[in-house]
């Protein structure tokens, strides 16, 4: 049985910042469409308000079942547990995330139909985005891991701005904390 996905544990492994990130900045976003659980597609080059947040997680768990590999081997990864704890963080600041101008998707490699459950479950206010293919992932050159057969992208944030990556979060930990970081850099740049 599946523990508590909404809880972190204390034990959980620190990632540490292996510069697999260090490109993105002022990186130009490649025309791509991704899968949204609204059921649209969402070209995130074309996207804008004026910031677009993107929030890219391995994957979420559901309840009442065992994580691909098992919940022992996955909490030993540094940074992967924490996906659902990431995204009722960004569901608690997106009235604050809006207030600011910004535009809130999450971003894994499962398919949208998996998704919508946590769209769902997480009341989350914000569509979740499918890189199945791993085509947002590979043009980007994002960090990836495999995991019990799947490849996974690793956890960070990017922060948007017509078409271009101004900011990335990298490595995130712990999850929850993410969203509080990008409002207060948000709020540090409004007007600039």
């Amino acid at each position: 049985m599946a523990d508590n996905l909404l809880a972190l544990p204390t034990d959980l492994p620190v990632p540490q910042d292996d510069g697999a990130c260090g490109h993105l900045r002022g990186m130009q976003l490649p025309a791509l469409n991704l899968l949204s659980t609204s059921g649209a597609t969402v070209d995130l080059a074309q996207q804008g308000n004026p910031w677009v947040v993107v929030y890219c997680y391995p994957r979420t768990g559901q309840p009442g079942q065992e994580l691909p590999g098992g919940a022992d081997a996955w909490n030993a990864i540094p940074g992967a547990r924490g996906c659902s704890p990431q995204s009722c963080a960004y569901r608690d600041h997106y009235s604050e995330l809006q207030a600011l101008g910004a535009t809130v998707y999450g971003l894994s490699t499962q398919d949208s139909d998996y998704q919508k459950e946590a769209v769902q479950r997480l009341e989350l206010p914000f569509p979740l985005l499918s890189d199945a293919q791993l085509e947002f992932a590979h043009a980007l050159r994002l960090p990836t891991f495999s995991f019990a057969g799947l490849d996974l992208i690793k956890r960070l944030t990017l922060i948007i701005r017509a078409g271009k990556i101004e900011e990335v979060f990298y490595p995130v930990f712990p999850s929850d904390s993410d969203a509080g970081h990008v409002v207060a850099w948000l709020t540090a740049h409004q007007g600039k």
